[in-house]
């Protein structure tokens, strides 16, 4: 009886062992197969580029996106358009005028042979020469006076900038003169020695307002002097050189209304014919596209300003 009971409990058991061991089979089996069913599922890696950046579902790079809507925040439909359509309006009511006034052979004569083109292209040409020579003066200079080593001689460096606006612009050119003869040259020269005070202070101010503990931490975790100025100084010091950018164009602008007098062209060669001839039309005209430039300039310097201001100094603007 012993012998079969045991027989009993030993058949009982071996069919729990089986019905275990199959229970457990069909459940791992089950397992690896929703597993394998859900990475199916799943999207495969993006190998683009915005892999790493993005959503993981082939959309572009977050950092991509925050880049467009601060472009599309720092650039507004009204700073873009706003003042172009004034200025357009301004220059179509100027023509509709200027082409319904009654123009004497005087008055002809100057302008004649394309010579507002002539002249608006010689005013263009000084601005941007004398703006290029200002800037490759100006900012070197600036960054090197608040260095260590010559930090003593920013007082002189200033003074002497100074001294280039103290003097009235028209007296300065006619002083060049005597140096350097008449002609589109001297003009330029004096109109680098008028625009160099605002870019050279405001590099020397920007680059001086920056927080030590900035640069001391750049320092700290390994930066180079060079490295410190390229990736923190000048980044941080920015805003204000393009400010004193902007300013040194519109003066520009305005000062190379006066190369007239010393054989330098431009449209204040329109300007002056006006006044001695006695033609209010052409002295309009001059006057006129001498604003509408400036301006212009302004403007797309202000755009510029913009679209290079580092995107963690947005409050600054």
């Amino acid at each position: 009886m012993s012998g079969t009971t045991s027989g009993t409990a030993g058949g009982d058991s071996g069919a729990w062992d089986g019905d275990t061991a199959g229970n457990t089979g069909g459940n791992t089996g089950g397992t690896a197969t929703a597993a394998a069913d859900e990475q199916r599922q799943q999207p495969a890696p993006q190998t683009g580029p915005g892999a790493g950046t993005g959503t993981g579902t082939g959309e572009p790079g977050t950092t991509a996106v925050y880049a467009g809507e601060r472009l599309r925040d720092r650039l507004t439909w009204q700073k873009l358009t706003i003042l172009p359509g004034v200025l357009t309006l301004v220059l179509l009511g100027t023509w509709l005028w200027f082409r319904s006034a009654e123009l004497d052979t005087i008055a002809r004569n100057s302008l004649a042979d394309g010579n507002v083109a002539l002249r608006l292209g010689q005013h263009i040409e000084m601005t941007v020469i004398s703006t290029f020579f200002v800037l490759i003066i100006a900012i070197p200079l600036g960054i090197a006076l608040t260095r260590p080593k010559l930090r003593r001689a920013t007082p002189v460096a200033m003074a002497a900038a100074n001294l280039g606006q103290a003097v009235p612009s028209l007296g300065l050119l006619v002083l060049l003169v005597f140096w350097l003869n008449i002609g589109q040259t001297t003009a330029i020269v004096g109109m680098v020695v008028y625009a160099v005070l605002p870019v050279l202070a405001n590099t020397i101010t920007g680059l001086r307002n920056i927080d030590p503990g900035l640069t001391e931490a750049a320092k700290g975790i390994g930066m180079s002097s060079p490295g410190v100025l390229v990736k923190v100084e000048l980044p941080l010091a920015v805003p204000l050189i393009l400010a004193g950018i902007r300013n040194a164009l519109v003066l520009n602008v305005g000062t190379a209304t006066l190369a007239t007098f010393i054989g330098g062209g431009g449209l204040g060669d329109l300007i002056s014919s006006g006044i001695t001839n006695q033609r209010m039309p052409v002295l309009m005209l001059g006057s006129i596209l001498t604003v509408a430039l400036a301006l212009l300039i302004d403007w797309l310097a202000s755009l510029v300003e913009l679209l290079l201001r580092p995107r963690g100094l947005e409050g600054s603007s």
